[in-house]
């Protein structure tokens, strides 16, 4: 009966032109989009193709950009969706109640329940056939795509089908409410605006929020459109279908019967009691799960993560995030933004360990001897400026821990009283911070740092040496280190990767045993004998260390390379161009290079097999050369310069006058290629020593962003690896259209004008027929 039910809905749907119209307008609207960025994209392809040797591929995935990207087919199909549905299911039931044939069949013997899942099947129904115009559009992309990733299109199309059906279910409930379509049309559209919409009300309370979060439709396809499939998701549709579908069912069998108003109403309030309840159980991370269906499981924590997250356990893992109403980020951190805070940041991790445990604590605090704020608002006590600021944030002023209660707990001090989380697993614990950049929360790098901090007995130390003018790392001026080493509110530095960072100063103590890595950076004075011993004996012990240095600045560091059969030679290299000063050398990264660590750029160079060039500018570099000084090290560059570009000047080199001349009576030096940074290791027992020498100490600095992919990739292989924890990913294979412009066109004729045309004709002859009949 369901499906006669159907059957006979079907045909009411496409005898009138409602349906016809809407599957034209589809069909053109998804044929603009797709056709439109192929004929561009095969258009400028072609040209660079023809014109730029350096061009070999787009460089991203073109089926996200086709299909998932701003302008892409379902980015614009989704946007446009909810005018759709309204006229589609306006008049699904209450076209029935106003012809008078609902009494029909009321009086058939046909159950209430067929009329309802009937009716919705027809729907569904209809659904696919948009599925299948989707489809010949994907279906194109696997011929137009180079390996279009069909794993990412086969969930995106279910997010699709999913959210189209429910909101057809939302349809046919407001079209059982009233027997004018146009009220129910509009019915409907309200009600999808309000489900859309509601997710963002009343989130600094807590029940509320979990409440309006579950109801809320709003993002519950961005996943699957990404091409990850949860069973979270999944669930919610199917339990909002069936919420409307028993409403549409109640409301039907209600018009049949004479009962209490409430006893009608315990009905929907049952349903939604039981929706919700089992929604809720469903959304626990234990209970949810995950299938990532892209070529790459782009949506899956790295297995380096997985691994480090693995080795957790099940012990239990606290996480506590400190929010300061007055502090940077504090924003994020209120309850209004905890959906975003749970869901965007460590869902992905819950996957892996769903028993990690949440606390928050809110507090106002500012750094002592800060005014900031006192300027800001005069004549008020800091209490006071923090419930104006709460007032303001329409936050509960009574819940925030005043300066002494908080302090009393924690020191929050160093972390600059910002939004941090602090993480205690086993006794142990470590902050994971977040930044003041476009991504704000921590990436994977910076938190599976955090929790394999949590597993070392010993924590991976750098320590930088002091007493002869080296760069600061606890400064930030431009020729300074703290950029890359000890900036809480820089996501790639050490103190975020892993690392513990200090300095010591070699006149007054030994390099403590364990030290993972020694840097001396830059020494402006001779080191004193005491300094040149520890260092040697460091050496000696087998310890890794990193040594950089600048033009005129040899000697400081000779005297301890010197031994090790290494020298840094006298001069400055010199590397002429059009923009740039005599002294601003851009060496590239060698193979070798390439091989210290995973780094995005690196991994790529190693797939070119050096046909890719990495390089960096050193501003102001000295050449390495070494010999075999018996100490058994293996010496090999990372960075060279150009080749043939560059010469040594080894007298005084003036940058800011004429540009200097290559003068062999004067000493210069030409090579091929000058090595300004080099990597020596050697076996020492069981273990490999290592270390690194640049010539240059500039890039490193905070002007130059504090060395970039190559100080990382030194400091990994200085760590034999261990710390950063890198997550690469791969780069995309479908990067390529495989179609031509003159193709393309001919394509967008097709789908945009010939093929709607067909399906016009089609329902005009069909509709003819019928009003003849």
């Amino acid at each position: 009966m369901i499906f006669k039910v159907a059957k006979t809905e079907l045909r009411n749907l496409f005898y009138s032109p409602v349906a016809w119209f809407l599957t034209i307008a589809f069909m053109v609207q998804c044929a603009v989009f797709y056709c439109g960025t192929i004929t561009t994209g095969s258009k400028w392809q072609d040209v660079m193709m023809e014109n730029s040797p350096e061009f070999k591929n787009w460089g991203f995935s073109l089926t996200a950009g086709l299909f998932l990207g701003q302008g892409g087919i379902f980015d614009t199909v989704l946007h446009n969706l909810f005018l759709f549905v309204p006229l589609l299911t306006m008049g699904l039931i209450s076209r029935e109640m106003n012809n008078g044939t609902i009494k029909l069949l009321y009086s058939s013997p046909i159950r209430t329940r067929d009329i309802v899942l009937g009716k919705y099947l027809a729907i569904m129904l209809y659904n696919l056939l948009l599925v299948l115009i989707l489809g010949i559009f994907m279906i194109s992309s696997l011929f137009n795509v180079k390996d279009a990733d069909s794993g990412l299109l086969g969930a995106a199309v279910l997010g699709f089908f999913l959210l189209m059906c429910t909101y057809t279910a939302i349809g046919l409930f407001m079209s059982s409410l009233t027997t004018y379509q146009i009220v129910s049309a509009i019915g409907t559209f309200m009600l999808v605006f309000v489900l859309d919409r509601i997710g963002g009300l009343w989130q600094q309370y807590d029940l509320i929020r979990d409440l309006t979060y579950f109801l809320s439709i709003s993002g519950r396809t961005s996943k699957m459109l990404m091409g990850l499939i949860t069973t979270n998701d999944v669930m919610y549709f199917i339990l909002i279908v069936a919420m409307f579908l028993f409403f549409t069912y109640f409301k039907l069998k209600g018009a049949r019967e004479i009962k209490p108003w409430f006893v009608k109403a315990s009905r929907y309030t049952a349903v939604v009691i039981v929706v919700v309840a089992i929604g809720y159980c469903c959304s626990r991370p234990a209970f949810i799960g995950y299938w990532d269906t892209t070529r790459d499981d782009v949506n899956t924590i790295h297995p380096n993560t997985q691994q480090v997250v693995k080795e957790l356990g099940k012990d239990p893992m606290t996480v506590t995030l400190y929010c300061n109403l007055l502090g940077d980020g504090s924003g994020k951190g209120f309850p209004a933004g905890r959906n975003e805070y749970m869901w965007v940041l460590w869902e992905k991790y819950l996957r892996f360990k769903p028993d990690i445990e949440f606390k928050y604590v809110y507090y106002y605090d500012q750094a002592d001897g800060d005014s900031t704020l006192f300027q800001r608002f005069p004549n008020k006590t800091l209490k006071e400026i923090a419930a104006l600021m709460a007032d303001g944030s329409s936050e509960s002023f009574g819940k925030y821990l005043a300066p002494e209660e908080i302090r009393k707990q924690i020191d929050l001090s160093k972390e600059g009283y910002r939004l941090v989380m602090k993480i205690d697993y086993k006794g142990k614990s470590t902050f994971l911070r977040t930044f003041n950049d476009n991504v704000f929360w921590p990436e994977e790098m910076q938190v599976s740092a955090a929790l394999k901090r949590l597993l070392q007995d010993k924590m991976p130390s750098v320590l930088y040496t002091t007493g002869n003018l080296e760069r600061d790392i606890h400064k930030s001026g431009e020729r300074e280190y703290k950029l890359h080493s000890t900036a809480i509110g820089n996501r790639s530095s050490l103190v975020n990767l892993g690392f513990d960072v200090d300095t010591i100063s070699l006149d007054n103590r030994e390099v403590p045993a364990g030290t993972s890595i020694l840097v001396l950076a830059d020494p402006k004075t001779a080191l004193s004998p005491l300094m040149q011993s520890r260092v040697n004996q460091f050496i000696a012990s087998g310890g890794n260390m990193m040594f950089l240095t600048e033009p005129g600045k040899q000697q400081m560091l000779n005297p301890i390379l010197q031994p090790q059969g290494l020298n840094l030679m006298n001069g400055t290299l010199v590397q002429l161009s059009k923009n740039e000063m005599p002294h601003m050398l851009v060496p590239y990264t060698t193979l070798t290079g390439a091989d210290m660590a995973d780094e995005q750029l690196l991994i790529k160079l190693r797939k070119s097999k050096g046909k890719d060039s990495v390089r960096l500018v050193f501003p102001g570099a000295a050449p390495i050369s070494w010999q075999d000084s018996g100490s058994n090290w293996t010496v090999k560059p990372i960075m060279l310069s150009t080749p043939g570009a560059a010469w040594l000047k080894t007298g005084h080199l003036v940058t800011d006058s004429a540009a200097p001349v290559f003068s062999p009576k004067e000493g210069d030096i030409r090579m091929n290629s000058f090595p300004v940074a080099v990597q020596m290791f050697r076996k020492l027992g069981e273990k490999e020593q290592r270390m690194i020498v640049f010539g240059d100490a500039d890039f490193m600095s905070t002007l130059r962003g504090g060395g970039d992919y190559i100080g990382r990739a030194a400091f990994s292989w200085l760590n034999n690896n261990n710390f950063p924890i890198y997550a690469p990913r791969p780069t995309p294979i479908d990067n390529l259209l495989t179609i031509s412009n003159p193709a393309a066109k001919t394509m967008e004729i097709i789908y945009t004008w010939v093929l709607p045309a067909v399906v016009l004709i089609f329902a005009i002859v069909l509709l003819i027929r019928r009003k003849r009949q």
